[in-house]
């Protein structure tokens, strides 16, 4: 009688493990479906960057310095693709920054503001950095999830011995970069 009740706790326990195993593999997949889909809308707004440029080149020639700082921040974020969450963030926090200045610096153009090239290019990158938004909260939502579970008792018993680690978020340092680049519609 005694034997077969240590037996069934030995069941209980080592199904409790297991459950605890499936759940940290669950969210250490769901970590890794939040950084594709950020990395594809990251990769969506680096894609616009080039037409944009063109467009506003043509309008914006003498802000020669506005235009350096996308392309140099765009080639910044475009190597750091490969990179931690925190060196992604930092680039693409640098590439926020210049689009936004970018955006500021084509209010003074009125003929530029009456493209219909360059509004689409705005409508179009309004609606990405939507995306990357949506993005970055899930990805930091399973990011949250999985490292609960790797901290906390009795699942970290389980995390630790099977290599399972927490994950970084996805985080913009500088507070002004948190904001959505200013895009206006006239």
């Amino acid at each position: 009688m005694f034997g077969w009740i240590i037996l069934g706790l030995v069941v209980v326990a080592v199904l409790y493990a297991i459950t605890i195993y499936n759940g940290l593999v669950k969210n250490r997949q769901m970590v890794e479906e939040g950084w594709s889909g950020i990395d594809v809308q990251l990769k969506r707004r680096t894609d616009l960057i080039p037409n944009l440029m063109e467009t506003v080149k043509g309008y914006m020639g003498h802000e020669r310095e506005t235009l350096e700082a996308v392309t140099n921040a765009r080639a910044a974020a475009t190597s750091a693709a490969n990179g931690t969450p925190e060196q992604r963030a930092a680039a693409e926090g640098q590439l926020s920054s210049a689009l936004g200045r970018l955006i500021a610096t084509a209010e003074a153009y009125p003929d530029l503001k009456a493209n219909t090239t360059f509004l689409e290019f705005q409508e179009a990158l309004q609606t990405v950095e939507d995306e990357i938004q949506m993005a970055r909260r899930y990805y930091n939502g399973a990011v949250r999830n999985l490292n609960v579970m790797v901290e906390s008792v009795p699942s970290n018993f389980i995390a630790g011995p099977f290599g399972f680690q927490k994950a970084e978020y996805f985080e913009l340092e500088n507070e002004a970069d948190r904001a959505v680049p200013s895009v206006k519609f006239n």
